[in-house]
């Protein structure tokens, strides 16, 4: 068996062991907010080419782990970059996000879907997990990540972004069973994306159903649990030693709902208070995140003084530090620098700060 110090300490952390701090990472770690992704950026205006040339997104993983050395690298893709190999033609409009050039809207477009097969469509995703791995060794976690089925179906659904999700909520309510079939044709391309990632590399994988904080609490429990629970429980069957992760943004009404998911690991956005949460979902439920994003647009001692209260409030055990959401584009890098810092330092500053 490996030893402790061997295995990597996000890991350990999302296998439950007690630790002196919690590992910490950022969701949108690598992007706008550094000036070596900008340039870079510049050379590769695509975002799909900056997220499937392999060389290219090894470095964008890359840039903040070189800057920070935080515990967790994450992959640089994005949730919908699977869809093409399902049938479901996409492109990523900078500053726009996904669009779909032919929404799924009928029991037509449903026939001309195809499994999802990654060696095929996605072999990037080997090689460049495979040189994450090979680059940080045992000093960081490889973090994979998905969309999840509600999320990808909107997408999908919709065309685009939706400030309303008004016609996935019209299928949803007057087309279920067109739905339904979607959502379970997605769950299993998903399971097998997961299975494929870790296969490849990634040692935790994320599920982001960022868009499921949309719906009321009933429809959360018809439309987006039962396919999570869908992805997270093949995945277990082939894979039951790798943690897996979910985020739903908005979930502050759903988190009880969300420990049902089968996920090991819940993140939470900042629209819940932590010790809540913590006491919410049980004490043996781990938990990730939840500092507002904006935090770090405030002072030094301000930033510092949100970790310490995040981390006293979630205890010394089952906690990965991570904002609620995204890091947003302008956050002053130096202010990001300091945010992995402290949250390294935090038992010294505890003790101090006690």
């Amino acid at each position: 068996m490996i030893g402790s110090n061997q295995v990597p300490y996000l890991l350990r952390a999302a296998r439950g062991e007690k630790l002196d701090r919690p590992p910490v990472w950022m969701m949108r770690q690598a992007g706008r907010y550094m000036k070596a992704y900008r340039d870079l950026r510049e050379k590769y205006p695509s975002f799909r080419e900056r997220s499937e040339i392999p060389e290219v997104a090894v470095e964008v993983s890359l840039q903040p782990w070189r800057a920070f050395q935080p515990d967790g690298v994450i992959l640089f893709s994005d949730i919908v970059t699977p869809l093409p190999g399902m049938g479901i033609d996409m492109d990523i409009a900078e500053g726009k996000g996904p669009i779909i050039h032919d929404p799924i809207r009928s029991w037509e477009h449903l026939k001309n879907l195809r499994p999802l097969q990654p060696e095929e469509s996605l072999p990037f995703i080997r090689t460049i997990l495979q040189a994450l791995r090979q680059e940080v060794g045992n000093q960081s976690t490889v973090l994979g990540f998905v969309g999840a089925p509600w999320t990808l179906a909107a997408y999908a659904v919709e065309g685009k972004g939706s400030k309303t999700y008004s016609v996935i909520k019209n299928m949803a309510f007057s087309e279920p069973d067109l739905l339904h079939q979607f959502l379970e044709f997605l769950a299993d391309s998903i399971a097998t994306y997961v299975r494929y990632q870790i296969d490849c590399g990634a040692q935790v994988v994320q599920m982001f159903d960022s868009w499921a904080g949309q719906l009321c609490p009933q429809d959360y429990e018809t439309f987006a649990l039962p396919y999570q629970q869908r992805v997270f429980r093949q995945v277990k069957e082939t894979h039951p030693d790798t943690p897996l992760i979910l985020l739903v943004s908005g979930s502050a009404g759903l988190l009880e709902r969300m420990g049902h998911s089968g996920a090991d690991i819940i993140s939470l956005d900042w629209t819940v208070d932590m010790a809540e949460a913590r006491q919410r979902l049980g004490w043996d439920v781990k938990v990730q995140g939840n500092i507002d994003p904006g935090v770090l647009y405030g002072s030094k001692a301000f930033i510092r003084d949100r970790i310490l209260e995040t981390i006293r409030k979630s205890g010394n055990q089952g906690h990965i530090l991570n904002l609620g959401h995204g890091i947003l584009p302008d956050t002053p890098e130096e202010n990001a620098a300091f945010f992995f810092e402290t949250a390294k330092q935090v038992d010294q500053l505890l003790a101090v700060h006690a």
